[in-house]
């Protein structure tokens, strides 16, 4: 249930930030191009097909950063350049819930 309200949730202000751009990508055109270079005037649907194809041209569809699955290769990487000592203090010292547990993995004090 959780997960279907957190994608309905997502899906909304998806909607709604869609709308508001829309809605202001199209009083823009109204209120510029047609003084500035003759245009026509345009309605909300022309003004969402624009802002969508300007993101298609120009912006694509991709999340900025690294993609979602880079942690894990670099994880394996690092993991595979452990000796084994080094693994077993880091898994003493991941507690639960990926929490780092600092206490159980201290060095002795000289």
């Amino acid at each position: 249930m959780n997960k279907f309200v957190r994608v309905l949730r997502f899906i909304v202000i998806v909607l709604v930030i869609a709308t508001v751009l829309s809605f202001i990508v199209m009083q823009l055109w109204n209120h510029l191009l047609p003084e500035v270079v003759g245009a026509r005037t345009i309605t909300f649907w022309q003004a969402l097909g624009l802002l969508i194809l300007s993101k298609i041209l120009f912006g694509g569809f991709r999340r900025p950063g690294p993609p979602p699955w880079a942690w894990k290769r670099r994880m394996a990487e690092r993991w595979d350049k452990m000796t084994p000592v080094e693994r077993e203090k880091f898994r003493a010292g991941w507690g639960r819930c990926g929490h780092w547990n600092k206490e159980e993995v201290s060095e002795p004090k000289a």
